[in-house]
Formats: structure tokens, C-alpha cells, sequence
């Protein structure tokens, strides 16, 4: 990866981050959502955005479906704050990793005190 690549996936990944957490008006957005990940097309044209989302289940679920719906605004708000030659195509992807680290620490917890 190109460092101008690199530099605009991380702008991507600050930005988006702060128009889902500033800019997009939905009441259907709960607990706390951070970008894990963006991975680029070579030309810029498209990125695969990885998200995970703290919140309990039912929030989670509301989260995810206000993000997918929102995306064209948040493509909106990209182009309008990072100057590029073409604003990339975003795709939300869930990222549940996060969860996953939480659950394995949790299991090292209980083994180490006995539990199981």
C-alpha cells in the first residue's frame, strides 16, 4: 500500500467515525460505535468499512440497521470533508472482534479463579 493510500484510510477511518458519532441524526444509533478497520481499493473508488458496535443486543441490531441505511449521508459527508478526486464507494461491514476478545478474556477469567 501506496503512504497516500495509507494516509487516506486513516482520514477515512477518523472521519467516519466522527460523522457517526457528530453528524448523523438517528435515534436509532446506540452505545458506542468505533471503526476497526478500512480497507481500500488501489484507486480509491471503493473501501470496506469494519465496525464493531458496544451496545446491548436489541441497540446492536438498530445500530447496525441505521448505519447500513445511512450510508449515501455519510459518503455525503466523506466527500465534503476529505478533498478527494472521487469519493469512495463505503460498504459497512460488522466487525465483531472486539466481542470475541471480551468473551476469550472472560474464559481465561473463569479458568484462572476455578470456575471451569
Amino acid at each position: 500500500m501506496s503512504l497516500r493510500n495509507e494516509r487516506v484510510r486513516k482520514t477515512l477511518m477518523k472521519e467516519i467515525a466522527d460523522i457517526i458519532q457528530k453528524e448523523l441524526k438517528d435515534s436509532r444509533i446506540h452505545g458506542v460505535v468505533s471503526i476497526t478497520d478500512v480497507e481500500m481499493a488501489h484507486d480509491n473508488s471503493f473501501a470496506k468499512v469494519y465496525y464493531s458496535v458496544l451496545a446491548a443486543d436489541k441497540d446492536k441490531e438498530l445500530t447496525i440497521k441505521a448505519i447500513n441505511e445511512n450510508t449515501s449521508k455519510i459518503r455525503y459527508e466523506v466527500g465534503k470533508r476529505i478533498r478527494l478526486r472521487l469519493t469512495p464507494e463505503l460498504r459497512f461491514i460488522p466487525d465483531n472482534s472486539l466481542e470475541r476478545g471480551t468473551h476469550v478474556i472472560d474464559l481465561i477469567n473463569k479458568i484462572s479463579r476455578g470456575e471451569i
